[in-house]
């Protein structure tokens, strides 16, 4: 695993330390991560604040170009409000700690140019196949079943 999803895996375990689902992110710009986050949906009420869009928002906002060297790293494969921020940014590279438990839209992400790279980590598959056992009723509830 690399630095940047290790950090990724980090945040994931921080979110689940804090009782929300265990799904974590980085955006990085030219080797440096600039914004970090874990799915708080559980912990702040959100509907809307998965790991990725964390990640966004505590990146703040950033100058277009800087979406266009952008890599986001995920834990799991991202969904289809995650993979729209992606897309609206024009982030060109995502790279996917696992998409075996859960597969969003890549194929989408592929179709507009965006390099995907899944790496279906054990750690990550492992982390997500304890939870969704352990919690069926929350991880149901944040991929919208």
């Amino acid at each position: 695993m690399d630095m940047f999803m290790r950090a990724a895996y980090e945040e994931a375990k921080k979110g689940m330390r804090e009782g929300g689902i265990p799904i974590g992110s980085v955006l990085v710009v030219d080797g440096k991560i600039v914004g970090r986050g874990h799915n708080r949906r559980v912990q702040r009420g959100s509907p809307i604040l998965h790991a990725e869009m964390d990640a966004f928002e505590s990146a703040g906002r950033l100058k277009a170009s800087d979406y266009q060297r952008a890599v986001l790293y995920s834990t799991l494969s991202p969904c289809d409000m995650c993979t729209g921020a992606t897309l609206l940014y024009k982030v060109p590279r995502v790279v996917v700690g696992e998409n075996c438990t859960f597969h969003g839209p890549e194929e989408m992400l592929k179709a507009r140019g965006v390099d995907v790279e899944v790496l279906n980590d054990p750690q990550c598959i492992q982390m997500m196949e304890d939870f969704i056992h352990s919690h069926p009723d929350l991880w149901n509830e944040d991929i919208g079943e």
